[in-house]
Parts: C-alpha cells; structure tokens; sequence
C-alpha cells in the first residue's frame, strides 16, 4: 500500500503491573506478598498483559485511521530525488582520437573511516573530441575581421587587439571541429606585454559560439596574465558549441575578447602579441546523477485478471525524469504499458499501469461494479501466461549525494587515458524520500488546495511539491505597474564550501527547476493571472569588527567568529531560529554585535561596522548601523572581516 501502517508493537506490560501493584498497597495493605510466586500477582500479570493489548491498539486507532484515510485520497509518499553535478573528466594526456565516455560511467567520493563512498554515474555519453588551431581571426571592435592564421605560421608577433585596446576587441581561435563538453587548453607564446593592466584580474572574457550567439566559457588556470606572458589559458567550452564560418574559415570559434573595466581595474594601454599559439583538448564535462541504472528486470506472470501487482526488488524508484515503462510478451513481441496517475481516464483498451515509486509496486487497472450491476474496466489486462518485465529504471537519490565542489574524485570505471576527475561545484537536488508524518501534515494542504493556485499559499505548496529540492519559496503580489501578476521566488538548498560558506552562484535555482515550477503552476494558476517564477534578489552584507580575545587564542576566536557570522546573516540556515534570514528583515547592529560578543573566549567587542555590499560586483556601501532589505530580499554574507587582539582573562569586565 502507498502507507504504511502503524507498527503495533507492544511495550506496556510492565508499567501496568507496576501501577497494579500500588493500587494494591493502597487498597489491602494487608497483602504484602507481591513476589512473581503469589497466585494475585499471576492474575495481576494476566489482566495487565490483556489491559495492555487493548489500550495500545486503542491509542493507536487514530494513526491507523489517518493512514488509511490518506490512501484513499490517493496521498502517496514522494519518493527521492537525485542530486547532479558537472564531473570533469581528465586525461592523462592530449590523444589524437576521440575518447568516449559511455552513460553510465561510474565515479564516487573517497571513502572514509566511518563513511561509505557516494557514487554517481554520468547521465549521457561523453565524447572528448582531440582540437588543434584551424585559423586564427582578429576582431577589432570597429573594423572587418582579418585572418591571421598564416602570419602566425610563418613566426611573426600578430598583434591580439587594436594598438590601443578597445572594449569589444577579440582575438578568435579557430579549431578543426567543434568540441561541445570539452575542455581545451590554449597555450600562447607573447613577446610584447599588454602594458596597463594587472596580470591578476585582465578585463579579458572567453566565449564559445553556439550557432547563434557568444556564450560565456569558464576558464581554469591562466598563467598568462590576460595575454601578458607565456603561458596557457584552460577553457570548459559549454554544450552549445557549434562550427560557423567565419573570415573564410570553417571551425569551432573561441575567442578572447575586452571587456569594459570594472571601477578601479587596471586597462590595456597597449596591445599585448602573440608569436605561437596552440589548443589541445586536456579533458571534457559530463552531468552525473546520484542515481543508478537497473536494466531487465523480471516482474513475473501475468494471471489475465484485473488488478494484478508486480513489484521490484530494489527500491526506490526514480520518477524525475523519463518513468519506467512495463513491458508484456505476446506473439508480436514486447508490448509497452504506459504509466499513468491514476486510472480515472483510461477506458478498457488502454495498455495503463500505476507505479508506487516508494514500494516498487507496478499495479494494473482494476475491474468495478457499477451500480447497475455491470462490470467496468479502467483498462486493459495483460493476457494470461505473458511475461512481464521493466527494461530499464532508475533507483537511488536522497539527500546524501549533496556533496561538496571537489568531493567526487574517484573514477570508479576503467576508462583509457582518463587519469583524474573533479567536481567544480557541488552536487545538489538530492532529497529524502518523504516520511509518513510529512505525508500526515501534507493532507490537509491537499484538500485545501485541491490542484488550483488562488491564495499565496497555494502557490508556495505547489511549487515544493513540483520541486521538493528547494529550501525556501515564498509568494509574493505584484509589484506597482505589474497587474494580474504573481511572483514566486525560489531558492535552492545549496551545499556549503568546507567552512560553512555559501557562494552567491549556489543561491541561484537552476534553469531546469524553474521550468519545472513555472510548468506546474501555470496549469493550476486562474485565468488571466500572469506568472514570474525566479530568485529572490540578494542583499549582501558585509560586517567589519575588532574584537578582543580574553584567552589569547587570537586565531580561534577569529575562526568562530567569522563562523558565527556567516552562520547567522545566512539565506538557509540564518537568523534567529536558524531556519533562514527572513524575507525583508533588515541586519541591525544590535544583534550582530551580541552575535559575536556570544562567541566563545570573546572578552570585548570593540566596534562593529555595517556595510551593503553587491554580492555580484563586491562593491560595498558607507556603513550603517541597520541595512535596510526589501521584502522580497533575502541577505548574504559577503566577505566578514574580523581582527582581533590578545587581551587578558579580564579583559572588558
């Protein structure tokens, strides 16, 4: 069933015997004899083991009740969901032919002492495509594009921009074929510095073309310092990379182009030059899934009578992407059975089937009596002696696949000339399967709700039920000048950096549960009420402090205390119950500085500074005593600083 039962488990025996036994010094004092040989004491025994039967399953009438009610609306537990990451995947060295990656291959965290390797496996092939240097093009920001692909053969210094640098001008690498999923080195050999800028922050961007735009690259080590030495620039080229023709030449395009410099960032004065220039592919990312592949699984024989189920071995099973299909065996060969929600619409020709994701159970439309004494099926019957079999699904996922950016590190299958793996970011989107307590205080938001958004809340319990990954959601009206409109914001459970720290990158949803959310709540929304579904905005703060130690140990109370604020000016787990900053909450000086007079060996908190600060450019504002957050803000930490001195035991008493 989809809940289950109450475990009716006896433990009161000897509670009753107990409370017997007082009542007996209470009522004939005259009978001291209470050892397990007097004959009451047998019958004390034997009423209390019946009393005992009879009240536990009483008490427990109630939960029994509510199970079942539960199941007859159709409440079923959520089953888990899996966690994803982007693996790297290294090779030992350059190869000149094509490595591939089957789906499937496996890749874990390092185990532990007293923890198990997590495993995941890659979602899709993966196919490392070796790349070499096709043409070289540059294009100045006002001006035609100029091949110069044979200058550079030919050994001389090809100028990268314009002889005075212009926001826009690119240099663009032209390789043999595209390499979607790749990651490429571009290995550059320069006689004359970019003068101006500074080699640690060059206002430079890479970009991929993808058939109709230039899509960002992130870049790995750069050891020539925005053009200005030898060195090689490592660029993870994105999905969408495709070939065009540009300058004559047909190729995979990248290219390195100016960017307008941030307040205070150094620019070029001068173009920097290149004298050689070569790309290789060093490696390739693949999506990966806390999830594992079950192939040709035997459910049994079909008995030809209506509401037969099957189940499956291992459990759970995953619905978050494509549900498991059944399959029959007749004369003609495998017949598919399409899953279903219910079987409400389905008429009696209709090859449906009803999966339990929890239980691992596959049931098959069942036959009803009508009231007129006819007999109706809400679908059709596997015929009697065929085979029944699942060909593939998926079954693991929970909460445990949210690791950390750099824990999967293992490469669990043998794959030629891959030598290492690494995962940038953290794996998230993993979570338990739900609880029957969870499913107990879920009912009656179902009944309320029944399947249509009207109020706020409607649309927050439907948004978590579509993606039960999210840490918060919170439904707001529409803002002046947007009529009609409501606005649902979403922010992910993120997995902290070793320490605790959050990035602002981790607080925003991904592409693909925005859509999920918008997807489900359109079809429940009332007609003419315009949906927005995305973050929420961010409020950086950033607190400076000086602090006295009353210990001496100056660098673990300035560990704790940043800690301590990081903890509490946090989205997730912040604020005063711990459950996350509220939304529009301002930060006021008042509560960070008992937050950190808190701090364990803290004798004197000497001054506490409040600054705003963008959590996308860094920039900070004048302090302030409280920081202002609209209400559908939530805040972030963004770059604590902490000094603190040694002082003495009594220091601040």
């Amino acid at each position: 069933m989809a809940l289950p039962s109450p475990n009716l488990d006896d433990r009161r025996f000897q509670q009753l015997v107990d409370e017997a036994k007082r009542y007996v010094q209470q009522r004939a004092p005259e009978w001291t004899d209470h050892n397990v040989s007097d004959p009451g004491v047998t019958l004390i025994e034997t009423f209390a083991y019946m009393v005992d039967q009879l009240l536990y399953r009483l008490n427990r009438v109630p939960d029994r009740n509510y199970a079942a009610f539960l199941d007859l609306l159709g409440v079923r537990l959520f089953p888990p969901t899996v966690a994803r990451a982007d693996v790297d995947f290294w090779l030992s060295a350059p190869q000149p032919d094509t490595v591939l990656l089957p789906a499937g291959t496996e890749v874990a965290t390092a185990r532990g002492e007293t923890e198990e390797a997590v495993v995941f496996s890659t979602s899709e092939d993966l196919a490392i495509v070796p790349s070499s240097l096709a043409g070289l093009v540059t294009a100045p920001a006002s001006g035609d594009r100029t091949d110069r692909t044979a200058p550079l053969g030919a050994g001389k210094d090809i100028p990268c921009f314009q002889s005075r640098p212009e926001p826009g001008d690119a240099l663009m690498f032209g390789l043999p074929t595209a390499v979607p999923r790749c990651i490429v080195a571009v290995r550059l050999d320069s006689r004359v510095e970019g003068i101006g800028v500074d080699p640690r922050q060059p206002p430079l961007v890479w970009e991929a073309w993808d058939g109709a735009r230039w899509v960002p690259c992130l870049t790995g080590t750069d050891s020539t310092g925005g053009l200005n030495r030898p060195g090689e620039v490592t660029v993870f080229v994105p999905a969408g990379h495709t070939e065009s023709v540009t300058a004559g030449i047909r190729a995979g395009w990248l290219r390195c182009r100016v960017t307008a410099p941030e307040p205070g960032q150094p620019f070029y004065s001068e173009s920097p030059t290149i004298r050689e220039a070569e790309v290789f592919t060093v490696g390739g990312t693949a999506g990966v899934e806390h999830a594992e592949t079950v192939h040709d699984v035997p459910l049994g024989v079909s008995e030809g009578v209506a509401g037969q189920t099957f189940s499956v071995r291992r459990v759970p099973i995953l619905l978050d992407g494509e549900p498991p299909v059944v399959q029959t065996s007749s004369a003609q060969g495998w017949q598919d059975w399409t899953p279903v929600e219910h079987f409400g619409a389905s008429s009696p020709d209709d090859r449906h089937v009803l999966i339990d994701a929890v239980t691992g159970e596959f049931a098959f439309p069942p036959e009803v009596r009508e009231a007129d004494g006819t007999m109706r099926a809400y679908g059709a019957v596997p015929p009697k002696g065929a085979q029944l079999r699942v060909p593939r699904y998926r079954t693991g996922g929970g909460a445990a696949g949210n690791v950390a950016r750099g824990a999967i590190r293992v490469l669990r299958s043998s794959v030629p000339y891959v030598a290492g793996v690494d995962n940038r970011e953290a794996a998230r989107g993993g979570v338990d399967g739900e609880s029957v307590e969870n499913a107990k205080a879920r009912a009656p938001h179902i009944l309320r709700v029944q399947e249509r958004a009207v109020t706020a809340g409607d649309y927050e319990v439907i948004a978590r039920e579509a993606a039960p990954s999210l840490r918060r959601v919170r439904c707001l009206p529409a803002v002046a000048g947007e009529g009609g409109a409501v606005r649902v914001l979403v922010v992910p459970d993120a997995v902290a950096d070793p320490g605790g720290r959050l990035r602002f990158e981790q607080l925003i949803p991904p592409d693909q549960v925005l859509a999920t959310v918008a997807e489900r709540l359109d079809e429940r929304r009332l007609v003419g009420t315009r949906l927005v579904v995305e973050p929420p905005a961010y409020q950086g703060v950033t607190v400076v402090a000086r602090l006295v130690a009353a210990d001496g140990d100056v660098d673990r109370v300035r560990a704790e205390a940043l800690d301590a604020l990081f903890r509490h000016i946090d989205p997730l787990h912040g604020g005063a119950d711990g459950t996350g900053w509220p939304f529009g909450r301002p930060v006021q000086y008042g509560e960070v500085f008992a937050v950190l007079q808190n701090v364990r060996g803290v004798g004197l908190v000497e001054e506490v500074r409040l600054f705003p600060a963008d959590p996308i450019t860094g920039r900070r504002g004048a302090a302030a005593e409280r920081i202002d957050v609209a209400a559908s803000a939530l805040v972030f930490s963004h770059q604590h600083q902490v000094v603190v001195t040694a002082g003495g035991p009594g220091e601040g008493a």
